[in-house]
């Protein structure tokens, strides 16, 4: 079975990617302890016989029946976290295609990242220890449980680099900002979709992004590549390769229709 470092935090902004293209002066990531302890920043998870608990039961049930229907399909398709899928992910946000290949300073900078962010989620999900929705049943869930610690349910890690993901583009490209969170935000309902997170392991997961990037965005380090990175976004947006149409239409009804205001 992978490690959760390698399935879940390949989500390191699924950056596990030699970085060439770039010549920098700086170190290849911050430390590990660059970054918030997630820790005190969380509250628990709901105990066990809690309404919290009963809620985050009834949502894992009823999102069951998703099986098979488009939102299922994208949510396996969310499961994706390397490089290239991850920033890809979010060309239907800012209206154009998005290529991590075009990009090698949006890469460093997520590379930078990192580490950081895998270290502080990872004593989350060690600390508290949950288990996933999925044990115990026999129910669906969208993607392979191989490589998935069935007790490192919160926070979630993927909605933590999906929603990461959006922060920092929404850092390089404002002028779309809203579309961008709100594409990191059904991303972390996908996990719920999944069956792999509870409702409130996603919710941990948007507000572990969050702290996390407030505080590595306004590092030094990485200013330069933030201001190349929306030089990089810029140049993709003069190519003007449209996003597929069904896919921005399957996100569009995704973003219409949100997990955590349904059930």
């Amino acid at each position: 079975m992978k490690s959760f470092l390698h399935a879940s935090f390949l989500i390191g902004f699924g950056l596990a990617l030699p970085i060439c293209a770039v010549a920098h002066d700086i170190q290849d990531s911050f430390p590990k302890n660059t970054a918030p302890d997630a820790r005190i920043i969380l509250p628990s998870p709901p105990s066990p016989g809690s309404s919290a608990q009963a809620d985050d039961d009834q949502v894992f049930r009823a999102t069951r029946k998703l099986q098979n229907t488009p939102r299922w399909y994208l949510a396996q398709r969310d499961a994706e976290l390397d490089s290239v899928h991850l920033v890809d992910d979010f060309s239907c946000a800012v209206g154009f295609k998005l290529d991590v290949k075009q990009a090698p300073h949006l890469e460093h900078l997520l590379h930078m990242m990192d580490k950081t962010v895998e270290h502080r989620t990872s004593e989350a999900k060690h600390y508290w220890h949950r288990a996933r929705p999925f044990v115990g049943t026999d129910l669906p869930v969208c993607t392979s449980k191989e490589g998935l610690g069935f007790h490192s349910s919160y926070p979630s890690g993927h909605t933590t680099a999906g929603y990461g993901m959006a922060l920092v583009l929404a850092h390089i490209y404002p002028e779309r900002a809203a579309e961008i969170l709100q594409r990191g935000r059904i991303f972390g309902e996908s996990r719920i979709v999944c069956g792999v997170h509870w409702k409130t392991d996603v919710e941990a997961g948007f507000l572990n992004a969050s702290a996390q990037m407030d505080v590595l965005l306004s590092r030094p380090e990485i200013q330069d590549d933030l201001t190349q990175a929306r030089q990089e976004v810029l140049a993709m947006k003069n190519q003007a390769i449209s996003p597929d149409a069904g896919e921005c239409a399957v996100q569009a009804d995704a973003a219409a229709h949100s997990l955590l205001s349904q059930y």
